[in-house]
C-alpha cells in the first residue's frame, strides 16, 4: 500500500496556512520556501524516514509468508494471512484519523511504529498458521495508523502548495524499499529462514519507533490552535470499524474455500460491508457527490483496480504464460520507480495543471494499462504485453493518487482533516478487497462455464477497466475551485 504518510513534529503554527487559491500546487500566496526549509525541514525527514522503514517492512515481507504459511501447514488459509492486514487496516484507519483530529498527528504515529515492531516479533515466533494470521492483523493495524496519521500530518503541518510536493517525496521514499525489500527478503529466505526476516525488520525498525515515543513525550513547540466557531471531531465510530474489519476478514476467510460454512462466512462478511461502510464514509461517496464524497470515491476505485491489477496479472503471467519469475519480478521494479516517477512529475513539473485533470488523466493511462492485460491474455500476443500493465498501471496512480488526496484535504475543514484521511484509508482498503473480488468471481465463473483460463482472465480484466473509466469521468467532481 503506498499510502502517504505524515510527519511526527507539526510544522510551524500547526499548519493551517491560507491554501493556495487554485489548488494545483501554485506557488503564490507563501513565502515559507521548500519542504527542506528550516520551519519544516524536520518534519520532512521525520516523515521520509518513516515512510522508508514503513514500506521496507512492507514490501520485504511479501515473498516471505507464503514460504511461512506452507512451514506452518497453513497454506490453505493465506487468503486469511494476506487478507487479514488489510481488514485490520480498516479500523486503524478510522481509529488514527479520529485520534490525530483530537490531538494531533504525532501520538496515533507513534503507536503505531510501536506496534509494527511488536507484530513482526509476534510473527517471527509463530508456532500456528493462526498466530502468524494474528500478526498480520496488528500489522494491519498498525499500519492504518501510521498511514492516516502521515497524510493528516502533511495536511497539518505544510501550506496546501508545499503538500504536492512532500506527498511525492513520500512516494518516492518507496523506491528504495521497492528495490532492495523483496530480493533481500527473498535471499534470507533461501538462505536462512522466514523468521529471520521478521526479527530483522523488528530490529531495524525499533529504534525510529524509540524516537517517535521519545519525541511524544515532549509538548508540542506550536500545538495546533481550534479556529473561531470549529467544534471538536465527534466520537469516533470504531464499534461500526470494528465490525467492518470483522466482515472484511469473514469474506476473506470465506474465500479460502467453497464448502457451506466458508459462504456463510462470505454472506456475513458482505452483509457487514454493505450495512456498516456508509457509516464511516462521508455522505453520498457512493453516488459521487460532488467536493469531499467524490475523491473518497476514486481513492477506492483506483486503488481497487491497481492492486487488482498487481495480484492477477503476475498470476496469470506465471501460471497460465509460463514466464519466468524474474520478468515478473523486473515488472514490480519497474512499478514502483514508475509511480514515484509519475509523482514527482505531478508535484514538480506539473504543479499547475489543475489537480481535478490530473486524476482524469492518470485514470485513462490506467485503463489503458488494463487494456495491455486484456489483449496479453491472448496465446498469440507476448507476454510481455500483459507485464506492461503493471508498471503502466503505477504510472497512472502517480500521477492521480496524489491529487486525489490534495483534493481531499482541500475540501476538509483543518479541524476534520484526520476524519478525512481515515475515510480515504477506509474505501482503500474496500476498494482492494471488493474489485479483487470481483474479479476473481468473473474469473471463476468463467473457468465454471468453460471458458479456459486464458478466457477467464481475459474477462476479469475487461471488468476492470469500467472503475478507471468512472473515475476519469467523475474526476470533474472533485475539481477545487
Amino acid at each position: 500500500m503506498r499510502e502517504p504518510v505524515s510527519p511526527v513534529t507539526p510544522g510551524p503554527a500547526g499548519a493551517t496556512d491560507p491554501p493556495a487559491a487554485s489548488g494545483s500546487g501554485s506557488a503564490s500566496g507563501s513565502g515559507s520556501g521548500g519542504i527542506f526549509s528550516p520551519p519544516y525541514l524536520a518534519a520532512t525527514l521525520t516523515f521520509t524516514v518513516v515512510m522508508f522503514l514503513t514500506g521496507f517492512a512492507a514490501l520485504a515481507v511479501v515473498p516471505t509468508l507464503p514460504t511461512a504459511a506452507r512451514d506452518l501447514d497453513g497454506v490453505s488459509l493465506f487468503p486469511v494471512v494476506a487478507g487479514c492486514f488489510v481488514a485490520a487496516g480498516l479500523f486503524g484507519g478510522v481509529l488514527g484519523g479520529h485520534w490525530a483530529d483530537r490531538s494531533g498527528a504525532r501520538r496515533p504515529l507513534a503507536l503505531g511504529m510501536v506496534l509494527s515492531v511488536l507484530t513482526l516479533l509476534v510473527s517471527a515466533s509463530s508456532v500456528s498458521v493462526w498466530q502468524l494470521a494474528a500478526g498480520r492483523f496488528v500489522d494491519g493495524l498498525a499500519a492504518g495508523l501510521v498511514a492516516v496519521s502521515v497524510t493528516t500530518a502533511v495536511g497539518q503541518a505544510y501550506p496546501e502548495h508545499l503538500r504536492p510536493r512532500m506527498l511525492a517525496l513520500l512516494s518516492a521514499g518507496w523506491v528504495l524499499p521497492s528495490l532492495l525489500g523483496p530480493p533481500l527478503a527473498g535471499l534470507v529466505v533461501q538462505w536462512w529462514s522466514w523468521r529471520a526476516v521478521f526479527y530483522g525488520l523488528a530490529a531495524l525498525t525499533a529504534l525510529p519507533a524509540v524516537a517517535l515515543v521519545l519525541v511524544l513525550r515532549r509538548p508540542a513547540p506550536h500545538p495546533a490552535a481550534k479556529g473561531a466557531g470549529e467544534v471538536p471531531a465527534e466520537r469516533p465510530p470504531l464499534v461500526v470499524a470494528a465490525l467492518l474489519s470483522t466482515g472484511a476478514a469473514l469474506g476473506q476467510y470465506g474465500a479460502s474455500a467453497w464448502d457451506p460454512r466458508h459462504l456463510a462466512a462470505v454472506a456475513a462478511g458482505v452483509v457487514l460491508l454493505v450495512v456498516l461502510a456508509p457509516r464511516l464514509l462521508p455522505r453520498g461517496t457512493w453516488r459521487g457527490a460532488r467536493g469531499l464524497p467524490v475523491t473518497v470515491l476514486l481513492r477506492g476505485l483506483t486503488s481497487g483496480t491497481y492492486f487488482a491489477v498487481e495480484a492477477l496479472v503476475p498470476l496469470m503471467l506465471i501460471t497460465e504464460r509460463r514466464v519466468d519469475a524474474v520478468l515478473v519480478g523486473a515488472a514490480f521494479t519497474a512499478s514502483a520507480v514508475l509511480w514515484a516517477a509519475a509523482s514527482w512529475v505531478q508535484g514538480r513539473v506539473l504543479q499547475h495543471v489543475a489537480r481535478h485533470r490530473l486524476v482524469t488523466a492518470g485514470a485513462l493511462v490506467m485503463a489503458a494499462a488494463v487494456a495491455l492485460a486484456v489483449a496479453g491474455c491472448s496465446g498469440g500476443a507476448p507476454p510481455v504485453t500483459a507485464a506492461a500493465a503493471m508498471p503502466l498501471s503505477a504510472v497512472g496512480m502517480g500521477l492521480l493518487d496524489p491529487c486525489v488526496t490534495v483534493l481531499s484535504l482541500k475540501h476538509s475543514p483543518p479541524h476534520r482533516q484526520g476524519h478525512t484521511t481515515s475515510a480515504l484509508q477506509t474505501n482503500m482498503n474496500l476498494g482492494q478487497v471488493v474489485v479483487l473480488a470481483l474479479a476473481s468471481a468473473v474469473l471463476n465463473a468463467c473457468l465454471a462455464a468453460g471458458a479456459g483460463p486464458l478466457g477467464g482472465y481475459r474477462a476479469a480484466f475487461a471488468l476492470l477497466l469500467l472503475p478507471p473509466l468512472l473515475v476519469a469521468a467523475l474526476a470533474v467532481r472533485a475539481r477545487g475551485d
